[in-house]
Order: C-alpha cells, then structure tokens, then sequence
C-alpha cells in the first residue's frame, strides 16, 4: 500500500513554492512520493530532499516529463483532487477502501489541467467546489485516507524532530 502524488504542470518562475509546500505536505501526512511534472525544476526536489534529510522518513521526489505515460501506466487506483469533480464525502469510504489493498496516484493541477487527467482518473474529486490550493487539497484528502497513527508517525533516521510546544519553537538536533 502506498500513496504517490503526481503534482501537474510545474512551472519554475510562478510555482516553486507551492510546488514544494505540496512535497512537504505529502511528507508529513504520509504519501510515500511527490513526482512533479512540467518544467524540470532541481531546486524543488533539493530543497525538498533537504527537508527530508534533516527530519528523516523515505519519503521521495522526482522529476518525470511524461505525465501522461505515469498516469496511463499506472497500476492502482488514479485519485484527481479537483474543485470540479464527486464530492469528496461521497467517494471518500470507497477510496479508503482501495488504499487498504493497492497503490493510489492522487493527482493535483497546475493552471490548466488537461482533459484527459478527467477522463483518465478513476475518480475525480471535489475537495470543495471552490478554488482552492493544490497544498489544501493534498492535505485534505491525505487527513482522511491515511491512518492517523500514520500521519503522527516518527521518522526514521530524522537529524532534528520537532517537539510539539504550547508556545514557542522547540527542536531537538540528535
């Protein structure tokens, strides 16, 4: 079982930041990959193997220039996060039902998501039927298909892990 989330249509200049903040967001609520289509942008996947070096986990990030291929390849069930799609309390029991036997490749936008994503993904999602960031709908749908003992997980091999705090920072270098 594992979750891979394809982030479409990166671009350099406009999404570096949001791309990365969809990396670390399907970090920490327990996808296993972020494979980032679009531009080819080695910064994102640095800073983000940066991240995952320092406070652990096998979390992965790559590149691929293909989407298409990934998404038609795919072996397990094709989840498009979208504003347009079922809504997300409908779908969500049946989607969980799957995660439990098979991979899932939860797909987010860029500007424009191709018409073939739509047609392609076994089921297309309505996180909510208002504009909404690529960041909030991985976390969203991460929150409610994995196990929250999962999300509350430690990481292996973590150089520092953050201790939660009523006020303040604290982080611990080990």
């Amino acid at each position: 079982m594992g979750i891979t989330i394809l982030r479409l249509g990166h671009r350099i200049i406009r999404d570096q930041r949001i791309t990365t903040h969809v990396a670390l967001t399907a970090r920490a609520f327990g996808a296993d990959r972020v494979i980032i289509s679009g531009e080819k942008d080695d910064g994102v996947v640095h800073s983000v193997a940066g991240v995952c070096e320092e406070f652990g986990g096998d979390f992965a990030i790559e590149y691929a220039k293909d989407w298409r291929a990934i998404i038609k390849e795919w072996k397990g069930l094709v989840v498009h996060l979208t504003m347009y799609g079922m809504q997300f309390n409908e779908v969500i029991q049946e989607i969980r039902a799957h995660e439990k036997h098979g991979e899932i490749l939860a797909v987010v936008g860029g500007s424009k998501v191709p018409p073939e994503v739509y047609d392609w993904a076994d089921y297309n999602v309505a996180i909510g039927n208002q504009p909404h960031s690529e960041v909030a709908a991985v976390a969203v749908f991460l929150r409610e298909i994995i196990d929250e003992e999962e999300v509350e997980r430690k990481f292996k091999d973590a150089k520092k892990t953050i201790v939660p705090s009523p006020k303040g920072k604290k982080v611990v270098e080990h």
